[in-house]
């Protein structure tokens, strides 16, 4: 069977630093993106955010868990969808690395090309592109500068 991708790379002005403080944080996760809950359901093995987490989401009255899988701040991590979309086998991994005066936000999702995938991924595509744009935005806007 073949893979479904969906694939954001964008740029931004702000300091990767700034961009690792907003998505190494599901605390903020509610502020900018466009969830109603984003928590810790389960902590990771070192670090609470790490390896081992299990997030949990709602958006739209659909509650998602994923667990992350990767975890390498302040430039990566990867994470599994556990349940609450029609997929299979998603996984996903965000980089985070400096570029020119700011940063480069890398979001790659790799899922099994199942029919009900094929018909969930133009939307999954345009909201995991809308939940970078909104993170680095956020970043923008909270300037926070490392340097």
């Amino acid at each position: 069977m073949t893979d479904l991708h969906i694939d954001a790379t964008l740029t931004t002005t702000a300091d990767p630093a700034a961009v690792w403080k907003l998505l190494g944080d599901i605390g903020t996760w509610t502020t900018w993106g466009r969830w109603t809950l984003a928590e810790l359901e389960r902590e990771g093995k070192l670090d609470p955010a790490g390896v081992g987490a299990i997030r949990r989401f709602r958006y739209l009255g659909r509650e998602t868990r994923e667990e992350v899988v990767g975890f390498d701040a302040p430039t990566r991590f990867a994470y599994e969808l556990m349940s609450g979309l029609p997929l299979r086998n998603y996984h996903a991994e965000v980089t985070v690395v400096p570029d020119g005066a700011g940063a480069r936000l890398d979001w790659h999702s790799v899922f099994d090309a199942t029919p009900r995938a094929r018909l969930v991924q133009p939307y999954l595509a345009w909201f995991v592109r809308d939940t970078a744009k909104r993170l680095l935005r956020a970043a923008e806007r909270d300037g926070v500068n490392s340097g």
